[in-house]
């Protein structure tokens, strides 16, 4: 059985400019955009961005999550 993640980034190209997207996975023929932009000039631009912010978003969601189990105790 394959493994996916639930946050993951996708890049995509338009003509000469890249666009990239945070998706979540709904369901398992689902998903949904939590954060874009496009207009960058390559590709490698585009997946430098990506990265950094997958890894802000998961850092923001982990707090946000944590502050909401610290109020329900």
């Amino acid at each position: 059985m394959a493994k996916s993640n639930k946050y993951d980034y996708q890049l995509t190209q338009d003509n000469s400019t890249w666009s990239v997207k945070i998706v979540r996975r709904v369901t398992a023929k689902k998903s949904m955009v939590s954060k874009s932009q496009d207009g960058f000039a390559s590709e490698a631009e585009a997946k430098e961005w990506g990265e950094k912010q997958l890894i802000l978003f998961l850092e923001k969601l982990s707090k946000r999550n944590k502050n909401n189990s610290e109020k329900r105790k």
